[in-house]
């Protein structure tokens, strides 16, 4: 019985953390295809092909805002890659229900080549490259020169690449990666993430010379659903 409710509450959890996967029709997936579109206009003079997705804190959604947005420029028909560069938490590979023995760790230190890694899922036009074994240094790995020439190999091969990272507040391995993208999206929780917080996580990726896109706003409920609000930074 306690097996059966554990799989069922895992099941629950990918309904909620895939949305624009299980139920594309939902306000939810529609507020994810939003936030694709204020990407792309972002900018007018450059294309956004690799985006990084952080968070001041931990728990304010930003893994599940990360992979929806995956999704949602997949199903534009863009071959996307959804890189796991939470070096210390990954949990890419338990949405999408992957196994993690190789990854980024693994093609970073040349144990592994990308081709190899990466992984196929359930949704047409969408790879995932997990975080692979933990290694004691993820911060130095995600400066390394390996990692830049990482970004220039998937940038060959994929139209948009998606990273999901530490929150920058927590560890500096967002802030590493965050000047090595072409833009940055912050998310933050209605009613946990404090203003302090947040407008530190801002200073922090503008002093590392990121590009910040803006901001999602999420878990705002109204009546019984939960909507994704984004706001582009001018």
């Amino acid at each position: 019985m306690a097996r059966k409710k554990s799989n069922r509450k895992q099941f629950q959890m990918q309904n909620r953390s895939l949305v624009t996967m299980l139920n594309p029709k939902s306000p939810i997936s529609e507020q994810y295809r939003t936030i694709r579109t204020n990407i792309e206009f972002s900018t007018v003079d450059e294309e956004m092909r690799t985006i990084m997705v952080t968070s001041s804190g931990p728990g304010e959604g930003k893994s599940t805002t990360t992979n929806n947005i995956a999704v949602v420029f997949a199903q534009q028909g863009k071959k996307v890659l959804l890189v796991d560069s939470d070096l210390r938490k990954p949990t890419v590979h338990y949405s999408f229900r992957i196994n993690n023995h190789t990854g980024l760790t693994n093609v970073l230190t040349k144990q592994e080549t990308l081709i190899n890694a990466v992984q196929a899922t359930e949704q047409e036009n969408l790879f995932v490259l997990t975080s692979g074994p933990i290694p004691p240094n993820p911060a130095e790995l995600l400066g390394s020169k390996a990692m830049d020439q990482f970004i220039n190999e998937v940038k060959g091969l994929f139209d948009v690449v998606v990273f999901d990272t530490p929150p920058v507040l927590a560890v500096t391995d967002g802030q590493v990666l965050a000047n090595k993208v072409d833009g940055v999206v912050v998310v933050v929780s209605s009613g946990k993430t404090e203003t302090e917080a947040a407008l530190k996580a801002k200073e922090t990726l503008m002093n590392s010379k990121a590009k910040l896109l803006g901001v999602v706003l999420n878990n705002i409920k109204r009546t019984e659903s939960q909507y994704y609000y984004y706001y582009a930074q001018k």
